[in-house]
């Protein structure tokens, strides 16, 4: 058995483990990130463009630092210049659907009382946010720093959205707080998802072996996912116009204009709304 001295000095001396990912970058390109996109929500300034322009050169920053991290885990050399060059084209497109995720918000919520109340308080909208900036790092195929951004809101709001997942605009969660949605979930627009949802796969037992295979399920426009409900496997798709009740245990596909109870009873809706 090693003792604790040759365990410290053997760790000592591995310097492939020195400045790898330092937390600090991940909190700050994320602050900067939502002091960009809305200037004014996390801290004072006096000059607008001064202010902005500030955000943008320390998201390079620390941009820049978390890639050189992603070099030495990957062992592969990365262009962090054309990188960060794609990644800043990609934000006035976070900007646009984030703001069709706040109008969700605020549209499907009548307890809210303004659009401001939805950026400072809601935890939803923080989730939210952070994975549309972790997808755009994993569709620059870097998914290893897309996780860690994404950790970064599960830990703070309780939603575990991977970066993978493919979310349209107009996305409503509410309450948060447990919420599970996985790497090959497709989710269109106007769609409602309430706490302790759970869009996963319907069995991992062959691991490594289902890498790159739809494991999760697709969920068209307009459905309502209430509390608790859990949907499985990636051949499982929700129609549009769905409503999925509270607690329900889905693992086959669900039809347009249904409302799915707990016991797994459907019932179809008319175009208007109202049941059949």
């Amino acid at each position: 058995m090693v003792s604790f001295n040759e365990w410290l000095i053997n760790k000592g001396n591995n310097e492939n483990n020195i400045n790898i990912i330092d937390e600090k970058d991940i909190k700050k390109f994320i602050l900067n990130m939502k002091g960009l996109i809305f200037p004014g929500y996390v801290e004072s300034f006096t000059d607008l463009k001064d202010y902005l322009n500030s955000k943008v050169d320390n998201i390079k920053k620390s941009l820049y630092n978390l890639l050189k991290g992603i070099e030495k885990i990957t062992n592969k050399k990365v262009n962090k210049d054309e990188v960060i060059e794609k990644f800043f084209e990609s934000i006035p497109e976070i900007d646009r659907i984030i703001q069709t995720d706040i109008q969700a918000l605020f549209d499907g919520d009548p307890a809210c009382k303004s659009k401001s109340e939805i950026i400072l308080c809601y935890p939803g909208l923080k989730a939210i946010f952070i994975y549309r900036v972790a997808h755009v790092l994993y569709t620059l195929e870097f998914p290893i720093l897309a996780r860690i951004v994404s950790e970064y809101a599960h830990s703070k709001t309780g939603v575990d959205i991977h970066p993978g997942a493919k979310i349209d605009e107009y996305f409503f969660i509410d309450h948060a707080t447990g919420i599970v949605i996985g790497e090959t979930c497709e989710i269109g627009k106007h769609v409602k998802v309430y706490q302790g949802v759970t869009l996963g796969a319907l069995s991992l037992g062959k691991g490594q072996a289902l890498s790159g295979s739809k494991r999760h399920p697709t969920v068209k426009d307009n459905v309502t996912i209430y509390s608790g409900a859990s949907i499985f496997g990636g051949d499982t798709v929700i129609g549009k116009n769905t409503t999925i009740g509270s607690n329900a245990f889905v693992t086959e596909s669900v039809e347009d204009d249904m409302i799915v109870t707990i016991a797994g009873q459907k019932k179809k809706l008319h175009s208007k709304g109202g049941e059949l």
